[in-house]
């Protein structure tokens, strides 16, 4: 009788089992599963964001640093030295020594070195007057400005063609051709060949004695 009394005893006083200990390590598992796999996720995000962030960072470099445009070749005003202009109709004529500004337009990230050139002027057509355009280079993103000099002369010009503008207009249309060759260079990893063409129209003002009305294309 006592052994059985202490078989009972000792059932009650024996460790008991905690029913509910697999299912908390369960959960922890899956809880540090899932965390695992938040943490993958978010570190996948990170390289999303970066691979987009890269590609729009070359995108922009690409479209905008490394892209060559083609500079621009214009005549921006004038001065005259000598100013010898016959309106008579019986002998129309005019011989004028212009110092002519001209003007490259370099919008490059990169300089822009040209060869020599001429510059041309035209009246109704007709070849008046020319000057020589030295080599040189137009800084990034910069205007280089320089002067010309270029003798005008009505000799080729026909007599009544000159004598009838003479009658309609105290003016003397000009018009100016060029043609730059030369070379665009960005960050000394890419050159590429751009050529700048001038078109541009302008007239003298007889009586004001100035250039005017400059229009370039």
């Amino acid at each position: 009788m006592a052994e059985k009394q202490e078989e009972t005893v000792r059932a009650y006083t024996s460790p008991q089992v905690n029913p509910y200990g697999r299912v908390d390590e369960e959960v922890a598992a899956v809880a540090e599963k899932e965390e695992r796999r938040k943490k993958r996720m978010k570190c996948f995000a990170y390289l999303v964001a970066f691979i987009v962030f890269q590609t729009g960072v070359f995108l922009i470099f690409g479209l905008t640093i490394m892209k060559v445009r083609t500079p621009r070749f214009r005549v921006m005003s004038a001065s005259f030295d000598t100013f010898d202009v016959t309106t008579l109709d019986t002998n129309p004529s005019f011989n004028i020594r212009m110092i002519t500004e001209l003007a490259v337009r370099n919008r490059n990230f990169g300089h822009y070195k040209y060869q020599n050139s001429t510059i041309e002027f035209f009246y109704q057509g007709t070849k008046v007057g020319e000057a020589f355009v030295p080599r040189a280079r137009a800084k990034a993103r910069a205007t280089r400005r320089f002067n010309v000099t270029v003798d005008l002369s009505s000799a080729g010009v026909p007599r009544d063609v000159l004598a009838n503008e003479f009658r309609t207009h105290p003016v003397i249309p000009l018009r100016s051709q060029a043609r730059l060759r030369g070379k665009v260079e960005i960050m000394k990893i890419m050159k590429k060949n751009k050529s700048s063409n001038m078109n541009c129209t302008m007239e003298i003002n007889i009586s004001s004695r100035q250039l005017g009305n400059i229009s370039c294309r």
